[in-house]
């Protein structure tokens, strides 16, 4: 199979989503706050990843379309956590810009797919 850059961006992402919540939990931020990014971060990856084992068309489109909706949870719980000071400005520009990155990917990728 073809190497696919969404693939790739949102694995990093899930990995760097995970390393996030390890310092978080270093740093004693509530357990509700990191279970809930992580489920969300994690899951933009694991839905993309699954949607190239898609059934077909429909299913196809709607695992990207589960993972764009994580995409924007993880915007939310990224803001929460900057707004309680839970994780730095410069954590919080560089999971934004990635998570960006991926959504507007998706959006790209979903236009392509329906238009067909």
């Amino acid at each position: 199979m073809a190497d696919s850059i969404l693939r790739d961006k949102s694995k990093k992402f899930a990995i760097d989503i995970v390393f996030l919540c390890r310092e978080m939990k270093a740093d004693h931020i509530e357990a509700p706050l990191i279970n809930q990014i992580l489920r969300s971060g994690t899951s933009v990856g694991a839905n993309i990843h699954e949607a190239q084992y898609a059934q077909g068309k429909k299913d196809f489109i709607s695992k990207l379309e589960i993972a764009q909706k994580e995409c924007y949870e993880v915007e939310f719980w990224l803001d929460v956590l900057i707004d309680t000071n839970s994780i730095t400005e410069e954590k919080y520009k560089q999971m934004q810009n990635d998570c960006g990155a991926i959504r507007r990917m998706l959006i790209a990728s979903l236009k392509t797919v329906k238009s067909k």
